[in-house]
């Protein structure tokens, strides 16, 4: 079965503790991430408008924590999320929930 990541980061808060929970669970070593933060911006767009945002990539080193999922239990990144914008689920699932969603977000998939 196909799974995927729906991650809302226009509420993303850059906390990395979906970095630090993978590493943890997958006893990746310094510099080896199955999931890594990156900073997009700052951009001023306007005279006050400003852009800037943190956004959760996946690595090839991602699984979507298979033996978690095998247990019934959410990926590490996803449980440990400390702003809740991150949602696991089936391909389907995923996809329908952000086609309900507005503002930023991304779906990531990997059926490793």
């Amino acid at each position: 079965m196909e799974y995927g990541l729906l991650i809302h980061f226009e509420w993303c808060t850059g906390c990395h503790a979906c970095e630090v929970a993978c590493r943890n669970e997958h006893d990746f070593p310094i510099g080896k991430y199955g999931i890594k933060l990156t900073e997009q911006g700052p951009w001023q767009y306007g005279k006050n408008d400003w852009e800037w945002d943190y956004v959760p990539i996946t690595t090839n080193l991602c699984d979507m924590c298979k033996d978690r999922i095998d247990a019934g239990e959410k990926p590490a990144c996803v449980h440990h999320c400390m702003a809740e914008v991150m949602d696991f689920g089936t391909k389907e699932e995923i996809l329908k929930k952000s086609a309900e969603l507005k503002g930023k977000c991304m779906v990531l998939f990997n059926n490793k």
